[in-house]
């Protein structure tokens, strides 16, 4: 009996067919583009490091031994001109006792060439002018020679003990200074050709809840083929060392405002890399497909660039079944 009652109801429905309207089938709703004046947000994820630019190696242009070691602990936080260590090198024993023997000869017959050649051996041995003055001040040498920070910083390497020799060239230490980062994004290569039309960057970092204001700084020529992803290079400032390398971030990247046209994305099908909206055909109840010139406005909407005008009506909802429609009657 209910197999009989289900034949006679699909029965009815097709007799019907004909006076049923799409709308009913469908329940259409139409929509027309929204102008708005807003800025496009995009957002991308990275994480913060080092700038390379402020990063410098000290190796000595002499070799010694360490007597005192200052810097004596990884990630210690060091000024410009600070004693990094204290150490003994023959070589630049002789070369103070050298520039103090010229100072006291030329005292008495002038010979400044010599002590011009002198003094200019010492600065090439990397010995700091204080430390040169003090010679000519006290007309005494010093057996002792210190290795200072040429910049403020922090200790991110140190390949020394107190007692370690040391051989000329070696990277006794790597100061880095942190009152800018960078923060690497990581785009995908299908946003590339948005990063111009971006004016601001505000910067999340995970676990604080100001964000910060970034620049541009680069977008790496080289690209991740297993990710299709690209780096894009921000700066930003770091004066109270509150941010350190490593700590994921959330970038917003925004354009400057402007007008758009935008539609829901239940509006738009997107459909072998093209984007289509259905107008209303010459028939009542009949719809198309139509190419429109579209790219993402935020997680909800599109930029409707051409291909629907601010008044016309488009469908908003049942895409998936006018999609099918259409591949059947062969429009696209």
């Amino acid at each position: 009996m209910k197999i009989i009652l289900a034949i006679i109801f699909i029965l009815q429905l097709i007799l019907n067919a004909e006076i049923i309207s799409v709308d009913q089938l469908f329940n259409l709703k139409t929509i027309s583009p929204k102008r708005i004046q807003s800025a496009p947000i995009q957002e991308f994820f990275g994480y913060t490091t080092v700038d390379e630019s402020r990063v410098i190696d000290v190796s000595p242009r002499f070799s010694g031994f360490v007597e005192i070691l200052y810097a004596d602990k990884l990630y210690k936080r060091v000024k410009k001109g600070e004693v990094l260590a204290k150490v003994y090198s023959p070589e630049v024993l002789q070369a103070k006792e050298e520039y103090l023997n010229s100072y006291k000869y030329n005292a008495s017959h002038s010979s400044k060439a010599m002590l011009k050649s002198a003094r200019e051996k010492l600065i090439l041995l990397g010995v700091s002018v204080n430390e040169i003055n003090s010679i000519a001040r006290n007309k005494k040498v010093n057996s002792y020679t210190t290795i200072i920070s040429p910049m403020d910083g922090y200790v991110f390497m140190k390949n020394i003990n107190k007692g370690s020799a040391f051989k000329l060239g070696k990277k006794l230490f790597e100061i880095v200074n942190l009152d800018k980062l960078w923060v690497e994004a990581k785009i995908y290569t299908s946003n590339i050709n948005q990063i111009p039309s971006f004016t601001n960057y505000k910067v999340k970092i995970d676990g604080q809840t100001t964000a910060h204001i970034a620049k541009v700084d680069k977008l790496l020529e080289n690209v991740n083929i297993k990710e299709a992803t690209a780096t894009l290079r921000l700066s930003i400032d770091n004066k109270n060392n509150n941010i350190f390398p490593g700590l994921y971030t959330k970038i917003e990247a925004r354009a400057s405002n402007d007008n758009f046209l935008i539609l829901p994305r239940t509006a738009v099908m997107r459909k072998n890399n093209k984007f289509y909206v259905f107008k209303a055909g010459e028939y009542e109840g009949e719809y198309e497909p139509f190419i429109v010139n579209a790219k993402a406005f935020d997680d909800k909407s599109y930029i409707i660039k051409s291909g629907v005008k601010e008044n016309e009506k488009v469908i908003n909802n049942a895409l998936f079944m006018l999609d099918s429609d259409a591949q059947v009657n062969g429009l696209y």
